[in-house]
């Protein structure tokens, strides 16, 4: 089951000297990669959390505990949270059930396709705060059979308080005082409003490590409990994370998979590919898509590197999915500004086999697909984009995986959760940081009211101030 990486189509040999690199090219980052792999490795024992987390055993069966508790009492399960709090749950949710599992019977019943689990519950993600997206959900549920698993790690996140607290007047409304079985709080263990709240509440709650940043979280308690939920196989996710850990762990560059990942983005990043394109071949990993382009632009654009200088730095993230970007996104690809570097993931096995039946064979411009299958046609369009961009001497490497499992799924997350990391210290900036959200996050707590931040609230009366001669009324 080994993670593999392909990069022959970023080097000079492949496609020339003036977009490729050369071996000796990326010798240079060597001595400086040896320091961030030590730096790394030394803070992994302290303040970067991301890297205990597939051995923390305790958390394992927290977990597991609290799911075989609730498993089979709720029908659905809402997960109430927004950025990292959502995005991994969202992507192994995605990668591993069933593509239409809320469709799915919960009970296996005869005649009816059942889900990973019998009792698995549907999993629905509210990850923005869009009314009418969030009203007509709770309408359409029986809440007396659903279950809220409201996630923030500073417990005062506002767009999930704001769900929260709309729920959690829904919910004594229809259940009384029972509500509170309704609803798990996954925070920081010690400290924040919703900690506090959910000890005086009774509420069921899990953890989230302190040293463990939201966008790291998928192999917390974040990430775990929604999955375990929806039937996910945790126990091998996090066997698949550790495997990759031990891969990425080795300091030689030439060897470790995240880190030339990201030494080949950070040198054609250097050359002016400051676009990041990721493009899987599977709609599976459409959400992972997600998960990794929130990973990628909050992890690494930075106004300041690690010295306070002002450098306004960062590779921008842009998904695009194989075959469906065919057709809209790689057109520019191939023929605009020598601006991106793609990486595909390519999943060599698909679950599902789909024959195309001879037919029309006396028309030759779609007879010719006959006998064929489905699976073929998709990996002829990879192969097909993959040689054409290189042809065009447009930067790309492949990341390769034999299947879609959990445990593939692991290494998959934990593979770029490293490369994430390690690309911060080749940039020179804080990974673990997000400071340029904040300064959002502050005016919004000025025009809502928030105690403390009235400054913010004129700040925002005065931002609104427009030139009518700008203001086209249509």
């Amino acid at each position: 089951m080994n993670l593999t990486l392909d990069f022959n189509n970023v080097m000079s040999d492949v496609i020339g000297h003036e977009h490729g690199l050369r071996p000796e090219d990326i010798d240079v980052v060597k001595g400086r990669g040896a320091e961030i792999h030590k730096n790394l490795q030394e803070r992994r024992k302290a303040d970067i959390g991301f890297y205990s987390l597939p051995y923390d055993n305790k958390l394992l069966r927290e977990v597991l505990s609290l799911s075989k508790e609730l498993a089979g009492s709720f029908d659905n399960l809402i997960v109430l949270g927004i950025g990292g709090s959502s995005l991994g749950g969202r992507a192994i949710f995605n990668a591993l059930c069933h593509p239409y599992h809320n469709l799915l019977s919960r009970t296996g019943s005869v005649g009816v396709y059942p889900r990973l689990k019998r009792n698995a519950s549907s999993i629905f993600f509210c990850d923005n705060i869009d009314p009418d997206s969030f009203e007509p959900l709770l309408k359409m549920l029986d809440l007396r059979k659903t279950l809220f698993n409201v996630i923030t790690k500073s417990g005062e996140t506002a767009e999930t308080v704001a769900q929260f607290l709309a729920v959690k007047k829904l919910l004594e409304k229809e259940v009384g005082k029972k509500y509170k079985n309704h609803i798990v709080i996954t925070t920081d263990p010690i400290k924040g409003p919703l900690r506090k709240l959910a000890g005086e509440e009774g509420f069921k709650t899990l953890s989230i490590p302190p040293n463990v940043g939201g966008r790291y979280s998928v192999f917390s308690a974040v990430g775990l409990f929604p999955s375990t939920m929806a039937g996910v196989d945790i126990k091998k996710l996090l066997a698949g994370a550790r495997d990759m850990d031990k891969v990425c762990s080795i300091d030689n560059i030439w060897k470790n998979p995240a880190y030339m990942s990201a030494i080949i983005q950070y040198l054609a990043y250097q050359r002016g590919k400051n676009i990041s394109v990721i493009m899987p071949y599977s709609n599976a990993l459409r959400d992972f898509s997600e998960w990794y382009i929130q990973l990628w632009a909050e992890s690494l654009g930075k106004s300041v590197n690690l010295k306070g200088k002002a450098v306004n730095i960062g590779p921008t993230p842009v998904k695009a999915i194989g075959t469906t970007d065919q057709h809209s996104q790689l057109q520019l690809y191939m023929e605009g500004p020598y601006d991106k570097i793609i990486t595909f993931i390519e999943v060599k096995k698909f679950k599902n086999e789909v024959s195309i039946p001879k037919m029309f064979e006396d028309f030759k411009e779609i007879g010719y697909l006959g006998g064929r299958s489905m699976e073929e046609l998709f990996r002829a369009e990879l192969v097909a984009t993959r040689i054409a961009l290189t042809k065009n001497k447009r930067m790309n490497y492949t990341i390769t995986i034999p299947d879609i499992n959990p445990f593939t799924i692991g290494q998959l997350l934990f593979f770029f959760e490293v490369q994430t990391a390690f690309a911060g210290g080749l940039f020179n900036v804080n990974p673990f940081n997000q400071p340029g959200v904040e300064e959002g996050k502050k005016l919004t707590y000025g025009m809502m009211g928030k105690k403390g931040y009235e400054k913010k609230g004129a700040e925002v009366k005065e931002g609104l101030r427009r030139n009518k001669r700008y203001v086209i009324q249509g």
